[in-house]
C-alpha cells in the first residue's frame, strides 16, 4: 500500500457538552477516492478543516507529507481580496502549477473570470470556488458539497473532471449518485468515531444497517447480562453471606457502559398535514411564452397535470425553470398563452432561496407564527417543542436564533413549517438542498406518498429517478418538453429520440431531391470500402471496449500513482485515446448503417 500523505488519528474535539470527535481517525494514500459520510452535525465538515490544517483538535496525532499540495474547498468560499474570479482562482496556484489551467478549467465551468464575486449567483459562486481548488491540481484534494448549488450539466463534468484527476480525494456530498460514480472507500463518522469501508459509496448503506444491527444485538446481550448480575446479587446464596466486591464492580462496569451509549441517530419523522382533496384537474397551461428583453425563456409551453402527478423540473442554471414553475402556480404572468388552476388546490411552497427565515427569529416563533408555544396539525395542537424533535431538534433550540442553524437544519426547518400547513399541491424548489440523506430519504417517501400533486424542481438525479412520474426538461431556445418518467428515463427517450431524427434525416432528404434524381438514387450502392468498414466496425468497437474496461481496472488500482507514475500517464493518455476512437467509431458504423437501410429502402 502507498504510504499515506494525510494521517489523522484518534482525533478528540468537543465544543462543550457531548463531544463532536471522540477517536476519529482517517488515513489518505495517493489515488484513494474517499466518501466521508454521516449525518448532518456529526462532524463531517470539522474533520474534513482539520485535515486541511484550519482546524486544531483538542487531543489526537495529524501527519501530513510535507511535499504533498492539499486544497480544500470550503461550503462558502471567501472572496476577501479579490476583485474578479480570475483573480481567485489565479491566488490558490503553487509555484509549479500551470496558470493556463485556470482559463481552461474556468471555460469548462462555464465563466469567463471576469465576473465580480457580487454579480454571481449561488451556482457561479460554487464553480469559481471548484476553479481554485481544480486548476492547480494537487496531491489531494478535500471538498465539502462540491456539487451543492451546482445544475446538472456542471455536476456531470465535475464528474468526469474528478474521474480523469490523480489527485487523492476525501470528499463530503449528499448526492448519492455522484458518490457511487467516484469514491472507491467510505469513511462513515457516526456518533465521534469513524468506521472505513473499502469499498465505494454504492455499498456503504447495506455495511452501515448490518453495523447498526450488530449493535443492537450487543447491547441487548449486555440488558440481558446486567439483569443476569443483578439477579445473582440479589438473590445468590454468595450475595447473602458475604459481598462479592470483583462481581459487584463488574456490574458497575456493565451499568456504566450501557449508560454511556450512544444510540444511532434520531429519524426525523416527515408527514404533510392533511387537506382537502383537489379536482382532479389541477392545472392547464396552453401556449405559454415568457421573455425577458431579446431572451425566450419559455415559448408555446402546454401541459396539463392531474391530481397525483409528481412533476420534475430540470435545466442548467439560468434556463427558466423557476420563472416556468411561477407561471404554471399562478406566481408570475406569462406574456401570452393561458393557465387554468383547478378548483379547491391549497398550495405549499419550498423556496430555493428559503426566503421565508428571518435570521433573528427563533425556531418556536418561526413554527408558530408568533401565535404562542402550539402548531396545528392535522387539526391537533401539539407544543412546538414536540413538532421540533420530529425534525431532529432539541428542545433547548426553541429558543435559538435562525442565523445561528446550520444549513442542513436550516433546510429542516422550513420543510418542518411547510409540511405542518394543509395541503394538496406541493410546490418545492430546490427541496434537496443542505439535506443529509436520511432526511432525503423521508422527504422522498413523502413525495412518494403523498396523496395530492407535486411540482419540484431538482439538480438531484437520484432523488429525481426515486419520486417523480414525469420530467420537464429544456430543449434549448426557450421550448421545453415533458417526458414520462424520472431524469434517467428523460435521458433515454431523448437518445431514442436522436437516434429517430438521425435515421429520419437522409430519408427526408430523398424527398426533398427532383423527381428527376429518383431513378439515379435507386441505384445508388455501398462502395467497398464503406461495405468493408461496416463489417469490421462492430469488431473493433467490441475490442476497443475490452481494452477500455482492461485499461480502467488496472487504473482503479489506488497504488498505481505512487508505485509507476509513467506508466499511470501512458496508460491515462491511451484510455482517453481508446475512448475518442471508441466515439468515432460508433457514430461512424451508425451512418454506415443508417445509409445502408436508405439505400435497400430505396
Amino acid at each position: 500500500m502507498a504510504p499515506p500523505i494525510l494521517n489523522l488519528d484518534n482525533i478528540h474535539l468537543t465544543f462543550g457538552g457531548t463531544p463532536l470527535l471522540s477517536g476519529a481517525s482517517l488515513t489518505v494514500s495517493l489515488g484513494d477516492r474517499i466518501a466521508l459520510v454521516g449525518r448532518n452535525g456529526s462532524g463531517k465538515s470539522t474533520l474534513l478543516k482539520i485535515a486541511a490544517g484550519l482546524v486544531e483538535p483538542q487531543e489526537g496525532e495529524i501527519f501530513r507529507q510535507p511535499t504533498a499540495t492539499v486544497r480544500y474547498l470550503p461550503q462558502a468560499p471567501d472572496w476577501q481580496g479579490h476583485r474578479t474570479v480570475r483573480a481567485y482562482v489565479e491566488a490558490g496556484l503553487g509555484p509549479a502549477d500551470d496558470i493556463n489551467r485556470v482559463a481552461m478549467v474556468l471555460d469548462h465551468l462555464g465563466l469567463t473570470g471576469d465576473e465580480t464575486p457580487e454579480s454571481l449567483s449561488g451556482g457561479e459562486a460554487r464553480r469559481a470556488a471548484l476553479a481554485r481548488v481544480l486548476a492547480p491540481q494537487p496531491d489531494l484534494l478535500l471538498l465539502d458539497e462540491p456539487t451543492n448549488h451546482l445544475d446538472i450539466a456542471a455536476i456531470e463534468w465535475l464528474e468526469d473532471e474528478l474521474q480523469r484527476s490523480s489527485s487523492a480525494l476525501v470528499m463530503i456530498s449528499h448526492d448519492r449518485r455522484f458518490l457511487e460514480r467516484i469514491s472507491r472507500t467510505t469513511v462513515w463518522l457516526d456518533r465521534g468515531i469513524t468506521r472505513r469501508l473499502d469499498k465505494g459509496f454504492a455499498h456503504f448503506e447495506d455495511w452501515r444497517d448490518k453495523v447498526l444491527e450488530e449493535e443492537e444485538r450487543e447491547q441487548e446481550k449486555l440488558a440481558r447480562q446486567i439483569a443476569r448480575e443483578e439477579h445473582w446479587l440479589r438473590y445468590g446464596v454468595t450475595a447473602r453471606r458475604k459481598r462479592n466486591v470483583r462481581r459487584l464492580a463488574q456490574l458497575h462496569e456493565l451499568r456504566a457502559k450501557q449508560r454511556s451509549y450512544r444510540g444511532a441517530e434520531g429519524v426525523a419523522t416527515m408527514a404533510a398535514s392533511d387537506s382537502a382533496v383537489s379536482g382532479k384537474l389541477v392545472l392547464e397551461a396552453k401556449n405559454i411564452s415568457k421573455s425577458f428583453g431579446d431572451r425566450v425563456v419559455v415559448k408555446d409551453f402546454s401541459i396539463r397535470v392531474q391530481r397525483g402527478d409528481r412533476i420534475g423540473l430540470v435545466g442548467p442554471n439560468g434556463a427558466g425553470k423557476t420563472t416556468l414553475l411561477k407561471m404554471l402556480t399562478g406566481v408570475l404572468e406569462p406574456d401570452s398563452g393561458t393557465v387554468r388552476l383547478g378548483t379547491n388546490l391549497q398550495i405549499a411552497t419550498l423556496d430555493q432561496n428559503r426566503a421565508a427565515l428571518d435570521p433573528n427569529e427563533t425556531l418556536a416563533h418561526f413554527l408558530t407564527d408568533g401565535r404562542g408555544e402550539t402548531v396545528v396539525v392535522n387539526g391537533e395542537e401539539r407544543h412546538v417543542v414536540s413538532y421540533m424533535k420530529d425534525f431532529l431538534f432539541k428542545p433547548e433550540q426553541a429558543r435559538t436564533p435562525v442565523r445561528e442553524l446550520s444549513g442542513g437544519e436550516k433546510a429542516r426547518l422550513v420543510l418542518a413549517r411547510l409540511l405542518s400547513r394543509p395541503a394538496n399541491f406541493l410546490v418545492l424548489d430546490e427541496p434537496t438542498n443542505d439535506l443529509d440523506m436520511e432526511t432525503l430519504d423521508l422527504l422522498q417517501e413523502l413525495i412518494q406518498d403523498f396523496p395530492g400533486t407535486v411540482l419540484l424542481v431538482s439538480h438531484d438525479r437520484d432523488f429525481l429517478d426515486r419520486t417523480v412520474t414525469s420530467t420537464i426538461a429544456p430543449e434549448g431556445n426557450g421550448v421545453w418538453l415533458e417526458y414520462v418518467g424520472g431524469y434517467s428515463d428523460m435521458l433515454a427517450q431523448r437518445k431514442g429520440r436522436e437516434l429517430e431524427r438521425r435515421k429520419a434525416r437522409p430519408q427526408e432528404e430523398k424527398s426533398a431531391r427532383p423527381a428527376q434524381e429518383a431513378p439515379r438514387q435507386s441505384s445508388r450502392k455501398l462502395s467497398y470500402k464503406q461495405k468493408f468498414a461496416l463489417e469490421t466496425l462492430p469488431g473493433k468497437i467490441e475490442e476497443a471496449t475490452k481494452k477500455i474496461a482492461e485499461l480502467e481496472q488496472k487504473l482503479s488500482d489506488p497504488s498505481l500513482y505512487s508505485r509507476d507514475f509513467q506508466a499511470f500517464q501512458r496508460m491515462t493518455a491511451e484510455l482517453e485515446e481508446l475512448r475518442a476512437s471508441l466515439s468515432k467509431m460508433e457514430e461512424e458504423w451508425l451512418e454506415l448503417e443508417m445509409l445502408r437501410e436508405e439505400i435497400e429502402g430505396a
